[in-house]
């Protein structure tokens, strides 16, 4: 595959009429890596195109937690390809995700760096129940109903639950156990036999055992199987006349005995079963049927939607919603707000340093590339909403418990990824910057520390200075700020943070500097 689709060739590249419209989501999954192509128009979805390889990246995970070269090469393969396909859509339209193996990968920076460069994009790692959430949007979308529904998604090294009705989800959970992993460990040898099927059901019933209460029958009214583990079974049940390509208990069984005729892996040949999917047939068997005993299970309807129509839907709200602020609507903002209440934030405060942040940031007017301007000067917003978090758990270095909270809460429409950077911002907000020295080697995050480090600052005593009072400007690297000889004789006490926080400034080597008058 050609790799010359860098990220500085299609940022540069201008959006061709021919993308106008369309919006992409790549699903960096266990099993498979999926690029999907779509339009929505009036709320309907149209798929444009669709490409899917198997990578085996869950498979790719050694003893220690880490993502073997072999595995990282597939990737990057993979997403090589992706990128050509890509060329002329805008960095604004495509989301990229990637699900559990990448959540637990203790090397999956090094991994996402590389596959930043090859594909000419980031990659978001979002937690297991953002990822639930986004495929019960894919499915709430393209199948719509007014049942009350349960959504089991069985992906590579995770499942996902989740009740909901109409559009909203009402609980959403993730299980660490999937068709890879299980298949890996109880049929690693390529032999299907009656004791490693009781094994698979045992193990992944003891996963899944918290989840029978909350998920139980009486809760919902029809079950759906979205993605690639169902979608398998059901061609399997349909191409062999045993269903319609509805999963029941009996086709599970009949599914199975297959699998123990034919004695090994390597000579299991049934109609409808795909070359990619006979590797990881058995440990999918093995969930679904754990599925079917104990939560009720006596008819799983495949799905349409799945995780990256989800992604596609949320995509184009969050485009909506930069064009235009009344007509889109951000899920972000909504938790920003929920997570403001649950912690007891003190909302004034928030907004006067957010206000400020705001106001100085785009003062310094950083170098940043347009596609991204919005969304730097968002994430900043959202920093300063939240930078008092912590305040709930202790008074004392709240804003690291305030950073602590951000990366590990559970926040809708919010990846791993983009809570971790959030995570950083707001453990910034004062103190040393030593904490985040690496972190400030990006200039577009030390602008925005800047930024929110002033602004807190400034709202030190709870309250904000008057607008003309303070003025900032950038000249290269160098933050300037100025104010009012008025102004400075009224607050002293402001006066000595800012000389401080530039003393502050010049021991964080190689980052910026702060400016202020002599």
């Amino acid at each position: 595959m050609n790799l010359d689709a860098t990220a500085s060739e299609r940022d540069a590249g201008a959006t061709s009429d021919a993308t106008q419209g369309l919006l992409a989501a790549i699903d960096l999954g266990s099993n498979s890596f999926r690029l999907e192509i779509g339009q929505v128009e009036q709320g309907r979805y149209r798929r444009v195109d669709y490409l899917k390889e198997t990578v085996r990246l869950g498979a790719g995970l050694d003893a220690s937690g880490l993502l073997t070269e072999e595995a990282m090469q597939r990737g990057l393969g993979c997403l090589a390809g992706f990128a050509q396909r890509l060329r002329g859509l805008s960095p604004l339209h495509v989301r990229a995700v990637a699900t559990q193996t990448l959540r637990e990968a203790k090397n999956r920076d090094a991994f996402l760096a590389r596959a930043r460069t090859v594909l000419g994009l980031p990659i978001e790692v979002i937690s297991g129940r953002e990822e639930a959430r986004l495929i019960y949007a894919g499915v709430a979308r393209l199948q719509p109903s007014d049942a009350t529904r349960l959504v089991v998604d069985i992906g590579g090294r995770s499942t996902e639950m989740i009740l909901g009705q109409r559009r909203t989800p009402l609980r959403a959970e993730s299980f660490q156990v999937g068709c890879v992993s299980l298949s890996m460990k109880y049929f690693g040898d390529g032999r299907f036999t009656d004791s490693a099927f009781r094994a698979a059901q045992v193990a992944a019933g003891a996963e899944l055992e918290e989840a029978i209460e909350p998920f139980a029958s009486r809760h919902w009214q029809e079950a759906l199987g979205a993605s690639g583990t169902a979608g398998s079974v059901s061609q399997v049940l349909a191409a062999n006349n045993v269903t319609d390509g509805l999963i029941t208990p009996a086709g599970l069984r009949w599914c199975i005995e297959q699998c123990l005729r034919a004695g090994r892996i390597d000579r299991l040949s049934l109609a409808g079963l795909k070359e990619d999917r006979r590797a990881v047939f058995g440990g999918g068997l093995a969930i679904l049927y754990t599925l079917s005993a104990n939560f009720g299970i006596d008819e799983l309807h495949p799905a349409r939607g799945a995780l990256r129509q989800g992604v596609i839907y949320d995509l184009q709200d969050r485009v909506t919603a930069m064009q235009d602020a009344e007509a889109g609507h951000d899920l972000r903002d909504d938790s920003v707000i929920a997570l403001q209440q649950r912690f007891g934030v003190d909302a004034a405060q928030a907004l006067r340093v957010q206000t400020l942040a705001l106001n100085v940031y785009a003062d310094f007017q950083p170098r940043v590339h347009p596609d991204t301007r919005a969304e730097v000067a968002r994430e900043l917003a959202w920093a300063a909403a939240l930078h008092e978090l912590g305040m709930m758990v202790s008074h004392h270095d709240h804003h690291r418990h305030s950073a602590y909270l951000l990366a590990h809460v559970d926040a809708a429409g919010f990846s791993q990824s983009q809570q971790r950077r959030l995570a950083a911002l707001v453990l910034g907000q004062r103190g040393g910057l030593r904490k985040i020295e690496d972190a400030l080697r990006d200039e577009v995050f030390a602008w925005q520390v800047m930024s929110l480090r002033l602004a807190v600052l400034l709202c030190h005593a709870r309250s904000a200075p008057a607008a003309a009072a303070i003025r900032a400007r950038r000249s290269g690297r160098t933050a300037s700020v100025s104010y009012d000889a008025q102004w400075a004789a009224d607050h002293p006490r402001s006066i000595y943070l800012l000389n401080e926080e530039k003393v502050m400034w010049e021991r964080a080597d190689g980052s910026l500097r702060l400016a202020l008058p002599d």
